[in-house]
């Protein structure tokens, strides 16, 4: 054997061992109990007018085929509305009536679960469990029965606030950008909500509340909180994400952050990235905002539109492992979760375009160094243990 045939018969061998190594890992993360704790396809196929039981490859980061080839058995699907709601709460009730229509349409591959038994059961019968989170307590419209009612539809965790805050809570983007002495945190209502919660056995979500907000519902709550999609503020500093003290007293409240997919919760440069490309194409986000002012959607239509360049603002996967790596640093591997965050957001991590590439994440996670062990806490048990908590 020559010096290249040497070569070319070593470079095999690396190429054999690293698909070994692949499809080991992947057998293990299919394996495992995965479960995402925010995915916002309901409102994509909503205000798209797709359904998430067709292909919808190139469209959406998710559907029914893709969350199996991604080795998912749990997710939560959010019900989302801004805060200029007219109607809000019938709102909701018109995106879990959608949910309701594509499970009907699809008995032996998804099914509703509102308990941890519930869960399980749907897993062994190889269907991926569906729950049902509620973000943004403005859905309510500042009324215990209509929490109940949702509850009642099968609601299992309800943020608190979204970036607008309610008259009985205040958001993350309020605390951060009021100038005013107005009252901050949660007020005499609040403190009901999250009593009649703690006692429905509904999750309280602490994703997108205010610093005062999140300490006021510590100190209220007798059950584990979650925050369904969140990351670690010391690593990318923006008012989404969570403060040390934050996390470790999400730890000892006994509850899990899960870790959100967004490059711009992720990535410390990623708003000046952002910045940049929104200075370079003002004139048509501007001409966008005129036809919908919620920027959101402005911020999609141009994201979609540059595709080269925003692959290029995107943020690495390792990332996203350096924030479980914080959290796990600062509350214990009891304490984290994945919340992707997935067709809600604009920017997802390079290596993750979409719901098929979860077991990557478990790859990354075993790269680092966690245990099998830690890893399946990681990818759906910790959630388990917290949603058991709740129950009555």
């Amino acid at each position: 054997m020559n010096l290249v045939q040497k070569a070319i018969a070593v470079v095999a061998l690396i190429c054999f061992a690293h698909l070994s190594y692949s499809q080991a890992h992947k057998k293990f993360h299919l394996k495992s109990l995965v479960v995402d704790t925010h995915n916002d396809i309901l409102t994509e196929c909503f205000d798209k007018h797709l359904s998430f039981d067709d292909n919808l490859l190139g469209k959406t980061h998710s559907d029914i085929a893709r969350f199996k080839q991604g080795g998912v058995d749990a997710q939560i699907f959010s019900i989302w509305c801004d805060g200029e709601m007219k109607q809000p709460f019938n709102y909701a009730n018109t995106q879990i009536d959608t949910l309701f229509a594509t499970l009907k349409r699809n008995p032996s591959t998804i099914a509703l679960v509102t308990s941890s038994i519930e869960l399980k059961k749907a897993v062994k019968d190889k269907k991926l469990a569906a729950m049902i989170g509620v973000e943004g307590g403005h859905m309510i419209q500042d009324d215990l029965d209509k929490l109940d009612s949702l509850y009642k539809r099968g609601v299992r965790y309800m943020t608190l606030t979204w970036n607008n805050s309610t008259p009985w809570a205040t958001s993350a983007m309020f605390e951060t950008t009021d100038s005013t002495n107005a009252p901050k945190g949660l007020n005499d209502f609040g403190k009901q909500v999250v009593k009649r919660m703690n006692a429905l056995g509904m999750m309280i979500d602490i994703s997108h509340v205010g610093e005062k907000t999140f300490y006021d519902v510590i100190a209220a709550t007798t059950r584990p909180v979650i925050a369904s999609h969140s990351s670690a503020y010391a690593l990318a500093p923006v008012f989404r994400n969570l403060k040390d003290d934050q996390i470790s007293t999400v730890a000892k409240n006994g509850g899990v952050i899960h870790v959100n997919f967004y490059s711009g919760f992720l990535d410390s440069n990623f708003s000046t990235k952002d910045h940049a490309f929104q200075v370079k194409h003002k004139v048509e986000r501007d001409s966008l905002l005129l036809r919908n002012p919620e920027p959101h959607f402005a911020n999609a239509a141009l994201f979609k539109k540059y595709a080269n360049e925003v692959e290029d603002m995107k943020a690495p996967l390792s990332l996203l492992i350096d924030h479980i790596d914080h959290i796990v640093k600062i509350a214990g591997i009891d304490h984290v979760g994945i919340g992707s965050d997935f067709d809600g957001i604009n920017s997802t991590p390079k290596e993750l375009f979409d719901v098929t590439t979860y077991p990557l994440v478990t790859e990354a996670l075993l790269q680092r160094g966690y245990s099998k062990k830690d890893v399946r806490k990681i990818l759906g048990l910790n959630f388990l243990r917290v949603l058991m908590a709740n129950e009555k």
